[in-house]
């Protein structure tokens, strides 16, 4: 086989005679040309990936796998903490809830209240207009359940402060109810109204209830109130009178010793003097008075009536 090569400058001609044993040199050459030129870009290629993914790249990513792990571990153990405490907190709002609901039960019966008004074994009453949301049912978390123990929690406490608040009124008005004598020891010794004075004789009017007992023996509150006057007056000597609220108002007279002082707020059955003869009287006694609206009635009727 004959090659023929042309020049282009001179226009000349060159003839390559190629026998079979040249062309199977030259095909070889080819051949391990492109072998070559493969082999290299192989060569190549593996040598970027090597660029790209490194032995110790894999190790840093396997280190930082380990830490992921041991991180998702300890968040699993604080998070195992966290619901161990808010279970023992849970446990503590049910014991608190049930101690006020045991409470609220004892005094809705020691006031003979209509347990219909203060029901602690039921829950609060809810409700109103449906809104209806456009989510999925979502079962209750830990927190809420005690979220809702803890409204449970204020809902009784607030029972029980209305509770406090009526026994607590209650109790003042017993208080304040004026009943009973203005001595522990002693007896009645001159009525209110008319009767012979005990100094001239003649008819005069008395204005309270004289009660007569032993020197020096206490004299006590009809009712609860506050001390408007602890000192000396004409003719009732060592004075004592005490505003009850509502008009009402009592006096106990002729005390040996006064020990409360204008001011003082006394308890019903609070000792507030001791019983004397001071100012115009002819022996150890308490000239009781009760007045309303300033102008002095008849006290039998408070003396006679049972306390509240």
């Amino acid at each position: 086989m004959n090659i023929v090569f042309i020049s282009k400058s001179h226009g000349q001609s060159s003839t390559f005679s190629m026998n079979g044993k040249r062309l199977l040199m030259v095909l070889v050459l080819l051949v391990g040309l492109f072998a070559m030129v493969g082999l290299g870009g192989y060569y190549y290629a593996i040598s970027k990936q090597s660029d790209v993914l490194t032995p110790e790249m894999i190790s840093r990513w396997s280190d930082d796998l380990d830490d992921q792990k041991k991180q998702v571990e300890e968040q699993k153990q604080v998070s195992a903490r966290k619901i161990d405490a808010l279970s023992v907190k849970m446990g503590e709002l049910q014991a608190r809830l049930l101690r006020i609901e045991g409470l609220g039960e004892r005094l809705t019966q020691m006031a003979d209240i209509d347990r219909s008004e203060f029901d602690f074994a039921a829950g609060p009453g809810m409700g109103g207009p449906a809104d209806m949301l456009d989510e999925y049912y979502q079962a209750p978390t830990l927190k809420d359940a005690l979220d809702q123990l803890t409204d449970r929690i204020v809902d009784r406490q607030q029972q029980i402060e209305v509770l406090h608040s009526l026994l607590s009124d209650r109790e003042f008005k017993k208080d304040i109810f004026l009943a009973g004598r203005p001595i522990k020891k002693g007896w009645m010794s001159s009525r209110y109204g008319k009767r012979r004075d005990p100094f001239h004789g003649r008819i005069a009017w008395h204005a309270g209830v004289d009660f007569a007992g032993k020197d020096g023996s206490e004299i006590i509150s009809v009712a609860a109130g506050v001390v408007t006057w602890a000192a000396k007056r004409y003719g009732y000597g060592l004075l004592v009178e005490i505003n009850h609220g509502n008009g009402y108002s009592t006096r106990y007279a002729h005390c040996k010793e006064i020990t409360v002082n204008v001011g003082d707020v006394v308890d019903k059955n609070q000792t507030i003097a001791l019983m004397g003869s001071s100012g115009r009287s002819t022996g150890p006694h308490v000239h009781f008075e009760v007045l309303k609206n300033n102008r002095q009635v008849d006290p039998a009727r408070f003396i006679h009536r049972a306390s509240r």
